[in-house]
């Protein structure tokens, strides 16, 4: 009997009591999975172990994880990325580019590239994700060609760096979705403190490399850095983007926030 299965009020609203229920008892649980976020093996009769919903506009999938990765929880995600997070967890889809090339973010207002690295800050590895405009982003409403993405993030409460040797602070309400051991999201807070609502969105789930994953196993954050086009490029060696981070800190042109995965407290 998986007396360690932990099914979350929002998820049982989704399923229904009986089909809870079920899962509570063993009847619909699995006798061993492998887990949405860090795709290690995992048993509900051993393992403390979350049932992550995810809701598409036409259809819902139910995956387990461990507790220490996700709580249980609902994840709202496009049919189009339903469907990829589906093949990524029956492993019938080939995995996403590690680069991560410019992705849409919802509703048209820009595109921004994302690279996933590591970043050595006070002798530790820590997974961070890097973010590039591929063009300059205007403020909503405005006609001018500015580069207003760094004011509008410092409104949302990331920090400018000046020394990418200090550990960016803790954005609240902020986190990251990571499901099937791929990227899928940055989240923010919704309106009004509501549902968290996708400030970027991969249309195909990123991969990372086992490294990454295994350091946001360990410390349950990622370290989000932000600049405007320009200022990064895409580096092919994580020393390289480590130099291309200091130079534009250097010159007053980052901004970064460390955010937990999604689900977990903020801070």
């Amino acid at each position: 009997m998986p007396r360690m299965l932990d099914v979350s009020d929002e998820v049982r609203a989704e399923i229904g009591d009986e089909e809870a229920d079920r899962l509570l008892v063993g009847e619909d649980a699995p006798r061993s999975y492998d887990c949405t976020s860090c795709r290690t093996p995992g048993d509900p009769e051993n393992d403390r172990t979350s049932t992550v919903l995810f809701v598409g506009e036409e259809t819902a999938v139910l995956a387990f994880a461990h507790a220490t990765c996700i709580p249980s929880q609902v994840v709202k995600v496009s049919e189009e990325q339903l469907q990829g997070a589906v093949a990524s967890i029956t492993g019938d889809s080939p995995a996403a580019s590690a680069g991560g090339g410019p992705q849409n973010v919802p509703g048209g207002q820009a595109v921004l590239g994302i690279t996933s690295g590591l970043v050595l800050i006070g002798g530790e590895l820590h997974p961070a994700l890097v973010v590039e405009p591929t063009a300059p982003i205007a403020r909503p409403g405005s006609d001018g060609p500015g580069d207003d993405f760094l004011p509008l993030l410092i409104e949302q409460g990331f920090i400018p760096v000046m020394d990418t040797a200090q550990l960016p602070t803790a954005l609240s309400g902020w986190s990251v979705l990571l499901a099937a051991g791929q990227l899928h999201a940055v989240l923010q807070p919704g309106p009004d403190g509501g549902r968290p609502v996708a400030w970027w969105q991969a249309h195909q789930a990123l991969s990372v490399t086992d490294g990454w994953r295994s350091a946001v196993n360990k410390t349950q954050r990622v370290l989000i850095y932000a600049a405007p086009v320009g200022s990064i490029g895409q580096q092919p060696r994580e020393d390289l983007l480590r130099d291309a981070l200091d130079k534009a800190a250097a010159s007053g042109k980052l901004v970064a926030a460390s955010m937990p995965l999604a689900g977990t407290p903020g801070a």
